[in-house]
């Protein structure tokens, strides 16, 4: 694992299945998004409009994963999410949204 998220990096950490998930908005994992989501402008339209969907907001974190450790699903993840609640999550997404809007 390499260690915890870095604010200044754009990094941001979600807690699944009792460890901590490193998410880092690289080209990469946003064009990955951009693939199965589509455009991340309109997904951080949906977002700020309340529009976004719990799915849409996991498959952004399963994209943005960095070393996640064995047993860490796709599933788990979206578990995870729905235990913790909204209100958990918002800040991760807010997060990740300022890197795709502000870039780095």
């Amino acid at each position: 694992m390499s260690g915890a998220a870095n604010p200044v990096r754009g990094e941001a950490a979600l807690r699944v299945a009792g460890v901590e998930v490193v998410l880092r908005p690289t080209f990469a994992a946003l064009v990955a998004a951009e693939g199965e989501l589509g455009s991340l402008f309109a997904l951080v339209e949906r977002a700020a409009e309340g529009r976004m969907t719990l799915a849409e907001m996991v498959g952004l974190f399963w994209h943005c994963r960095h070393d996640v450790p064995a047993g860490v699903t796709r599933e788990r993840m979206g578990e995870a999410v729905a235990a913790a609640g909204l209100a958990a999550a918002t800040p991760v997404l807010g997060m990740l949204l300022r890197q795709v809007l502000a870039g780095r």
